[in-house]
């Protein structure tokens, strides 16, 4: 089979690549996450809970994250995120995941967004 009847490979010039550890004569181990460092990742899982409670059922799919490394919006549906928050938490890093399908940029919103419409819901008693 030619390689035109492939589909593209989503990991292409990405530094993160999977594949690229399959070349390393040792596998490169996590740096170990500090005690400040965990409890930032628990505080956020804790926080994407409620903001996922207060904003999934008026049709908020999740949280879209500007990357710093390609320039481009990364949309995280709320099981995603929270999935690779607990990775991130047990083993030290995320996973590469296949972007989301054709997102709809109006059904996600920042962790900004959440954070202040969450405050501004919860004060209001």
């Amino acid at each position: 089979m030619s390689s035109d009847a492939l589909p593209p490979d989503p990991f292409a010039g990405d530094p993160h690549d999977p594949a690229l550890s399959l070349d390393a004569s040792a596998p490169e181990e996590p740096e170990e996450m500090s005690e400040a460092e965990r409890d930032e990742v628990v505080a956020d899982l804790a926080d994407l809970a409620v903001y996922q409670a207060l904003l999934e059922s008026r049709g908020v799919r999740g949280i879209v994250v500007d990357c710093a490394d390609c320039g481009e919006q990364h949309f995280h549906e709320w099981s995603l995120l929270r999935a690779s928050l607990q990775q991130l938490l047990e083993e030290g890093h995320m996973r590469p995941h296949e972007p989301a399908f054709d997102p709809d940029p109006a059904e996600y919103v920042s962790w900004e967004y959440c954070r202040g419409y969450a405050d501004a819901v919860l004060s209001d008693g």
